[in-house]
């Protein structure tokens, strides 16, 4: 029986190893993603449970990076993302995981610059004029400050990982108004922590732009899916406490890994 030629020294080359290695499979491990997971705790999948090893960072199972992965062919998965990162700790911490060889970056950061969980513990505990003036403080800090801060993360992206896609995620509203909700939060409070997402996203969004990668607005797919609609991708107050105003599992399935899946393939 003749064997085609080409076939034959692919499969002499794979005997040392024990191993057919077909021209196809070949190919399909060129074409693997090299995916590195950065950012805060949206993205390490904080409020879903399923932690494993990762201790303070809370990197779950059931988050949109590790979703992803174990929905696509990966060759390499690096999931760093970390709960309370801002982005100073993903230039200091996080970066390092990036290569020449990584083909594809995603990242959620920002929320912690502009000090998102002291506007969550002033609005639970204040009254509404002071939940107003913490989220007007909120979003000059996302106008001032974090434009330059985003800068500096997505160009270092940019240096170490030159052939990677790079795709920024935003964060959702947290409260659908006038809901269902007869309780908590007053619909001031909750009107302006929506204005203060809305702000964090257009300053992502803009920076993302202006250093060429995509930004994907996850705000579309929480819409009908807040705190107070009738299907909560979100945790209200809960415990332990900083899960607290995170995505749950479903959430992060379809408020985050579905978006990112459709820009992905």
């Amino acid at each position: 029986m003749r064997i085609a030629r080409g076939l034959t020294c692919v499969a002499i080359a794979g005997l040392g190893l024990g191993v057919l290695v077909t021209p196809a499979s070949a190919a399909q491990a060129e074409n693997a993603e090299n995916y590195v997971a950065l950012g805060d705790s949206y993205s390490s999948g904080v409020g879903v449970g399923d932690y494993g090893d990762s201790g303070d960072c809370k990197r779950s199972a059931h988050a949109y990076p590790q979703l992803w992965a174990d929905g696509h062919d990966v060759a390499g998965f690096d999931f760093v993302a970390c709960s309370g990162a801002k982005t100073g700790d993903v230039l200091e911490d996080q970066v390092s995981a990036l290569g020449e060889d990584t083909s594809l970056v995603t990242i959620s950061v920002g929320g912690n610059d502009t000090g998102f969980s002291d506007v969550m513990v002033s609005c639970n505990t204040g009254s509404d004029d002071a939940c107003v003036e913490r989220v007007e403080e909120a979003k000059t800090v996302a106008r001032q400050e974090l434009p330059g801060k985003l800068d500096s993360v997505y160009g270092e992206i940019a240096e170490r990982a030159p052939s990677a896609e790079v795709i920024v995620l935003g964060y959702p509203r947290m409260y659908e108004l006038n809901g269902s909700c007869d309780a908590g939060l007053s619909e001031t409070k909750r009107e302006a922590i929506n204005g203060g997402a809305d702000t964090l996203n257009e300053v992502t969004a803009e920076r993302a732009s202006a250093a060429g990668v995509r930004f994907v607005d996850v705000r579309p797919a929480f819409t009908g899916h807040e705190i107070c609609s009738d299907d909560w991708w979100l945790k209200s107050v809960s415990y332990p406490v900083d899960e607290s105003y995170h995505p749950n599992a479903a959430g992060q399935q379809g408020g985050y890994h579905d978006p990112l899946t459709e820009v992905t393939g």
